[in-house]
């Protein structure tokens, strides 16, 4: 895992070598083990490595082929390389290391841009061809590595975070007004967007080539749902096992420790137990497991997983995160280049840094719930499509928006609910899938910005992100819609941006055996009531994925009210993170009050800190917000992050 910058000079001339390494020491957290540069005429490549395979200097970057034709910037893993390497060897290419790195590079001479057809991993990367005089560009399937660009006067400026791009003076930082809307929606911004005009972020299965003549970007995969398997519900379970199974065994190759994280949920568990059995059978030491903890029981699930290191015989860490966090946040957050609000990137943070304590590569459970339909919204929207159906549509479109609008002016959580369900319902389900799952309401959002915000949005509404997707979903059901649409917003925006900037922030590599693209194909092709199973009048999330682990897995673990990585964000809110909140909300002249009226911000602290309501949601949203602007807009000079030690 590592961290890769760079740029085109076709037409200006956009630095020297130390620009390139000013955009390196930006991303020193991603790869303290070594770093690179690469300069000429027309192109600049630079890396910081964080080095797992082949520790020795034969796998520092920029990489050169043989004939010094091609060079590499690389960050991240393919796990199918030695298989690649065999088959290259026997076509008579020669090797000087054992890196992965090099096995793209031989790759791409030869069979060119074909190369990600052939390589399963998680990657972004650069290749300069000396002789096509062109840069190729490309970031893998699911989104997991991280890439920025912003290409103008025909030259392109690039890096696997935005605050090495902003190292060169010559990027500007004009904020993207309708990128600051989907924030407060999402608590993320969407892919291609970010936070600045002009910026943006290549989408998950794309790549770009770059020459003299300009920027060609193209799509090369995507998940689809147009098949149904109609094999067994046995059949699909041994496939599933057998493809969990090889997937994660491709994830334990490391030339440094590896362990995982164990929340003790059915995710990290069955894969923890893969592990395990996996470990035995090459008479390993067991693996090492780490787990996050929390004082309040409500979100502490430690002792699920305590149950699971003890069945597998794990060499088990845990850490309470104490009412501390608002010594720790400003940290925490200065790793987000641009605003970002999931709340469980606080305990990804202190889990990641309990991890790399003990190890350099985790494995984690992550995807199984957008894969295998597990997560409690699923059921919500369930429940919300059968009610949309079996209501007349007259009623749905004339009444529910009149009673919805009633219970909106009662200020009680309970009518403020009933208000968001019958908007919900009064629409179809694209929108209603949107509604439900934003995280800022209209009515909220309309009294909270100011004429001027009002004016420039115009017509724009963050639901066209959700819609869009939905709409181009190739399946036949809702089910299929909604979890391609999680797939293409959700996983790649929220999921995937939190655990690679939290595990980065202390140099930790992350691997996903559930996000293998071949694991997430096969998935697409069950039928949807085998992943949201709803027999015998009770619903099962994720069903497929606990019979394939039932077999590893106690009760207890499988079937047990699902509590996801929460945090108690009302409560700090109100406590130990009070003084930050209302001094960076109530006494900032720019940033959120750029956008927002003072008095509704203050209105809205004000109820919630009396506990009148609960506010924590957007209130968290804007206290984000308002650190990313102090921290990045503020003081240009202030970027960079502490070096992890």
């Amino acid at each position: 895992m590592c961290g890769i910058a760079g740029f085109t000079q076709f037409h200006q001339q956009q630095g020297s070598i130390d620009s390139l390494k000013a955009m390196g020491e930006r991303i020193f957290h991603r790869g303290p083990d070594a770093g690179g540069e690469y300069l000429t005429d027309k192109v600049g490549l630079c890396h910081r490595r964080l080095a797992i395979i082949d520790l020795s200097e034969a796998g520092v970057q920029p990489m050169k082929s043989a004939d010094e034709q091609v060079v590499i910037a690389f960050n991240g893993e393919i796990y199918n390389f030695l298989e690649l390497r065999e088959e290259l060897i026997l076509q008579g290419v020669e090797f000087k290391s054992h890196t992965d790195t090099e096995v793209i590079l031989a790759l791409y001479q030869t069979i060119g841009i074909k190369l990600l057809d052939k390589i399963n991993g998680m990657f972004a990367f650069a290749i300069w061809d000396n002789i096509k005089q062109e840069l190729f560009v490309a970031r893998d399937r699911i989104g997991k590595k991280p890439l920025y660009y912003s290409f103008f006067n025909n030259d392109l400026v690039f890096a696997s975070e935005l605050k090495a791009m902003l190292a060169l003076p010559s990027i500007p930082k004009d904020i993207r007004l309708d990128a600051v809307h989907d924030f407060f929606a999402y608590q993320y911004i969407p892919d291609p967007k970010t936070i600045f005009q002009g910026i943006h972020k290549l989408e998950p299965g794309h790549y770009f080539t770059v020459n003299e003549n300009g920027i060609k970007k193209q799509q090369y995969w995507d998940i689809s749902f147009a098949q149904t398997s109609n094999e067994s519900e046995q059949v699909l379970k041994e496939k599933t096992q057998a493809l969990a199974r090889s997937c994660t065994k491709q994830r334990m190759i490391s030339d440094v420790p590896l362990g995982a994280f164990l929340s003790g949920g059915v995710d990290s568990s069955g894969v923890v137990a893969l592990m395990a059995k996996i470990a035995a059978e090459n008479n390993a030491k067991p693996i090492t497991t780490c787990s996050i903890g929390f004082d309040d029981e409500k979100f502490d699930e430690t002792e699920f997983a305590q149950m699971v290191a003890d069945q597998y015989n794990t060499n088990h860490h845990e850490l309470t995160v104490h009412q501390d966090v608002a010594s720790s946040l400003e940290h925490i957050v200065s790793f987000f280049d641009e605003p970002f609000a999931d709340p469980s990137l606080v305990p990804t943070y202190f889990v990641s840094q309990l991890a790399r304590e003990k190890v350099t590569v985790a494995i984690a459970g992550d995807g199984g719930d957008e894969v295998f339909a597990g997560y409690e919204k699923y059921s919500a929207d369930h429940l919300e499509n059968n009610l949309r159906n079996k209501t007349p549509s007259w009623i749905r479109k004339k009444v529910f928006p009149t009673l919805a609008n009633v219970a909106r002016s009662i200020n009680i959580n309970a009518c403020q609910r009933a208000s968001s369900l019958l908007t919900s319902l009064s629409v179809e389900p694209a929108m209603g899938f949107y509604i439900s799952n934003s995280f800022i309401k209209d009515a909220t959002w309309k009294t909270l910005i100011n004429d001027k915000t009002k004016v420039e949005l115009g017509d724009y509404h963050p639901s066209k992100v959700t819609t869009g997707f939905y709409d181009k979903c190739d399946g036949k059901d809702h089910l299929s819609r909604i979890l391609y649409t999680d797939m293409k917003t959700y996983l790649p925006g929220d999921i995937l941006v939190k655990v690679d900037r939290m595990s980065m922030a202390n140099s930790l590599e992350v691997r996903a055996p559930i996000l293998d693209y071949k694991l997430m194909e096969f998935a697409c092709t069950i039928p949807s009531d085998l992943k949201f199973n709803t027999k015998d009048g009770r619903v099962e999330k994720k069903y497929l994925l606990k019979e394939a682990f039932k077999d590893y897995l106690p009760d207890d673990i499988l079937y047990r009210k699902k509590m996801g990585f929460s945090v108690p964000l009302a409560s700090w809110l109100r406590n130990e993170l009070k003084a930050i909140t209302e001094d960076r909300l109530l006494n900032r002249d720019k940033g959120l009050c750029d956008y927002f009226k003072k008095d509704e911000i203050a209105k809205l602290w004000h109820e919630h800190k009396t506990e009148k309501k609960d506010n924590a949601t957007v209130l968290w949203s804007m206290l984000m917000f308002q650190m990313w602007w102090d921290k990045y807009m503020n003081d240009s000079n202030s970027i960079k992050t502490t070096e992890t030690k």
